[in-house]
């Protein structure tokens, strides 16, 4: 199974928290973000930005 670190799961934790408390937007539309998935997946791209551990996307 994938391994993240722990910096990768306090960002995507903070997301979800964001997500259910009705506070996560999107990029650049600004929408609030109504889906678990995409919660999370902002959630793993901002650990990305920030350098921590977290295994590649994989590729259509």
């Amino acid at each position: 199974m994938a391994k993240y670190s722990k910096g990768a799961q306090k960002k995507v934790k903070r997301a979800m928290h964001e997500k259910k408390s009705g506070q996560l937007k999107s990029g650049r539309s600004g929408k609030k973000v109504k889906s678990r998935k995409q919660a999370i997946a902002i959630g793993l791209s901002e650990a990305r930005k920030s350098g921590a551990k977290v295994p590649k996307k994989k590729s259509a």
